[in-house]
């Protein structure tokens, strides 16, 4: 996936579109959570295949945003295929639902630890820097852990996972993986059928191909020569 660049905005400047090392910036300039999904869904339905796959951070100022309303933008995402990496606010409030949900709230300081609240239900940590969760991640859940993840079950499309060490899957991997999500190039997203939305490790970005063979193979990710490849998982 090639690296964003800047993105014009139109001259209501409801809200700007940046690109930058980290991903895409949107910033709120006006109104509220009603406008920012207006003016978002029209942005994301006009340039559908550029925002595609993508990692997304969102600064709303002042703006006042509950846990339910973040969920709404995240899931408006989605939708669309973009991830929701970050939501950068002057208001606390907003700032304590968004780490609530695993979400990073300063793009300076990007390895800030997750709140435990962000772990989905049902997930308890095993030996110290892993975390086991003996169930299927379902469309919407969101699991954030600072070592590694261990998932007996499978990862749905639209379930997200993301850790900052190695991620392993005994089931299907079809949703959104992050691993080495603190930077570290060297982690491994492993499933028994490696069938992902995307897959993230550090810093780089891949996505299945869409004329992938459906038979299930036990399959390792990890980044080589600069991009990700998945190997038979022996």
């Amino acid at each position: 996936m090639a690296r964003m660049s800047v993105i014009a905005s139109r001259p209501d400047q409801v809200l700007t579109l940046k690109g930058s090392r980290q991903g895409l910036l949107v910033t709120l300039h006006r109104g509220g959570l009603e406008e920012l999904m207006t003016e978002l869904s029209q942005r994301l339905a006009e340039r559908a295949a550029f925002f595609k796959g993508g990692r997304l951070s969102l600064n709303v100022g002042d703006l006042e945003l509950s846990e339910d309303d973040i969920r709404s933008v995240r899931d408006l995402l989605i939708r669309h295929d973009v991830m929701l990496h970050a939501v950068v606010s002057r208001n606390p409030l907003t700032e304590r639902a968004a780490q609530a949900l695993g979400l990073v709230i300063d793009l300076g300081l990007d390895r800030r630890p997750p709140s435990p609240r962000s772990i989905t239900p049902s997930v308890a940590p095993a030996d110290g820097e892993t975390l086991l969760v003996q169930r299927t991640v379902r469309s919407g859940q969101r699991i954030r852990h600072a070592g590694h993840v261990v998932i007996i079950g499978d990862v749905n499309p639209g379930a997200e996972v993301v850790a900052d060490g190695h991620v392993v899957v005994w089931g299907a991997l079809r949703g959104t993986v992050h691993a080495g999500a603190a930077g570290d190039e060297s982690a491994l997203i492993c499933a028994l059928d490696l069938s992902p939305t995307q897959l993230r490790i550090a810093s780089y970005i891949t996505r299945a191909p869409e004329d992938r063979p459906r038979r299930a193979l036990p399959e390792v990710a990890a980044v080589r020569n600069g991009q990700i490849v998945a190997v038979p998982w022996r």
